[in-house]
């Protein structure tokens, strides 16, 4: 231990793991047990961004089951329902505690650099000087606004999905929802049964049934083998990474969540929100479009399921294949609102989340500021990513997938310090086999 010019003190680490959500503590784990001495930084608390970024009534999309992280399995007596906020982030301050997982917490790193073969870690708590570096951030550190939200009239108030909590932050009055992936959806519905009037300006969307043939639909994406599709295995893979979360709700009757069930209560729909003008909304005319290419990929999904049972010999065991109605849209789309005369007191850009790297000073990232990496293997030599959409394989989206991808990026990283290091700094590293 040192101190630099400052006086801060300096800790020199194998290896420093940058956020203490699930990715993180799952990394921690798995170097633990592979023996590399290493650090978790965090800037809040365990689970930060569960705990204090998301909405009171958020549940998890899958089934109690599929939490899955290294170590831990779900044991209850409920498989198949559904986390809430609160059962999720006591799990993860639980599993760091009981795994004596090495956090920092309240300590927010400010930059990293390159030093000596390794990286030189800044926070305002000292420094880390180590020789490998995972981000552990995730891709959910702040949320897309288009521009067009600086055209709002000043009287409307506005909300992300990361500030919105619940219905009592609203102004009475209508709601335009912007974004139309589970997030959306899910806040609609919510401050529809508020009592509020709903309109959803609607882009691209994955819809999909919460059960199907009596299973839910992630026990027959897991069956399938969906959910291990690998990056390899995917044409455009950055288009996959940037494709919205599917249209679900992990509620405890296993309620169906799309279009036809809010615009049933009532919800107005229109096309993706171009522009506003004036005080007034501005709309793409393509939704006719979009959800009937949203109907036809789910029922490529189903006709797969339908696929994988008949080849198993299931169809005697199970409920009959089904359809579902296609999403109902009236005859023409709405192009435009007027945002003062339909008395839309509130707009809630449910519009995606963005990674933030902007204290990351290693020339990985591309023109649009986004990480360069190879399945979590970032473009910088001991430099690894973890959480990411489809990092590894599709259920890399999901907690489902940190399992596997925490073993394997640990893997990889014990074998680069195996290799790049001195014999005797070697011998500390008990063997691993690499999984890429």
């Amino acid at each position: 231990m040192n101190t630099n010019q400052s006086g801060g003190v300096i800790t020199t680490v194998t290896t420093v793991v940058i956020g203490a959500g699930q990715a993180g503590l799952a990394t921690s784990y798995e170097l633990q047990q592979q023996g590399v001495d290493h650090v978790v930084l965090e800037r809040g608390e365990v689970a930060n961004s569960w705990c204090h970024e998301r909405w009171d009534s958020l549940r998890l999309l899958t089934p109690r089951w599929q939490t899955v992280l290294p170590g831990y399995r779900y044991q209850g007596d409920d498989p198949d329902g559904f986390m809430d906020k609160a059962e999720l982030v006591g799990l993860l301050r639980r599993y760091g505690e009981q795994n004596r997982a090495p956090v920092h917490t309240q300590t927010t790193v400010s930059g990293v650099y390159p030093k000596g073969g390794g990286y030189r870690v800044v926070s305002e708590r000292g420094e880390w000087h180590c020789r490998s570096l995972v981000l552990a951030t995730g891709a959910f550190n702040k949320p897309h606004i288009p521009a067009c939200s600086a055209a709002i009239p000043i009287h409307i108030r506005q909300l992300s999905a990361m500030d919105y909590r619940n219905p009592s932050q609203l102004a009475s009055g209508g709601v335009l929802i912007v974004g139309a992936s589970a997030t959306g959806l899910q806040l609609a519905r919510e401050l529809q049964q508020a009592g509020h009037r709903v309109t959803i300006a609607a882009g691209e969307h994955v819809r999909m049934p919460r059960r199907y043939r009596g299973r839910d639909i992630f026990w027959w994406m897991d069956a399938c083998g969906l959910l291990d599709k690998s990056l390899q295995e995917v044409d455009n893979i950055a288009r996959v990474r940037q494709l919205p979360s599917a249209q679900l709700v992990g509620s405890t009757d296993n309620a169906e969540l799309d279009f036809n069930s809010l615009t049933a209560g009532g919800a107005q729909l229109v096309g993706r929100l171009m522009a506003v003008n004036k005080g007034v909304a501005q709309f793409s005319g393509s939704l006719h479009n979009i959800c009937k290419m949203a109907d036809l990929k789910m029922n490529r999904l189903l006709s797969t399921i339908d696929q994988w049972i008949a080849r198993n010999d299931m169809e005697e065991d199970m409920p009959a294949a089904q359809r579902f109605e296609p999403t109902r849209l009236p005859d023409a789309p709405q192009l435009s609102l007027d945002l003062r005369r339909q008395d839309i007191s509130n707009v809630i850009w449910a519009t995606g989340f963005r990674p933030d790297y902007s204290w990351l000073h290693v020339p990985v990232l591309n023109r649009k500021g986004q990480l360069q990496h190879d399945g979590g293997i970032v473009a910088a030599p001991g430099l690894y990513a973890m959480g990411l959409p489809f990092m590894r394989r599709h259920k890399s989206s999901f907690i489902y997938g940190v399992n596997d991808d925490a073993r394997e990026i640990s893997g990889h990283l014990v074998d680069y310090l195996r290799a790049s290091g001195t014999d005797q700094e070697a011998g500390n590293l008990r063997p691993v086999a690499c999984i890429c």
